[in-house]
């Protein structure tokens, strides 16, 4: 089993900016799990997008389409990453 690892220059470092970032119901984002933090966030998630639904508290409820189900997820921003729309 390998062990998921950090780059040198980013281990013990939490950035804030990722931590208190603020989505709106609807926009697209990609789950990045924080390695250092302790989560309840399953591996098959890591980089998969999903859509905003709704605030929870400090945390987002995510729409994520896994096997050909819809599922919700809620996760906290600092997993989260915003996903600029191309047009």
């Amino acid at each position: 089993m390998r062990r998921e690892r950090k780059k040198i220059r980013e281990r013990g470092k939490l950035k804030l900016s990722r931590m208190f970032q603020k989505f709106e119901a609807g926009e697209k984002v990609a789950v990045v799990r924080e390695i250092s933090l302790k989560t309840s966030i399953p591996k098959r998630m890591q980089g998969r997008t999903g859509i905003i639904y709704k605030k929870r508290g400090n945390c987002y409820v995510v729409q994520i389409m896994d096997n050909n189900q819809e599922k919700k997820y809620i996760i906290h921003p600092i997993h989260l990453k915003r996903i600029k729309n191309l047009k």
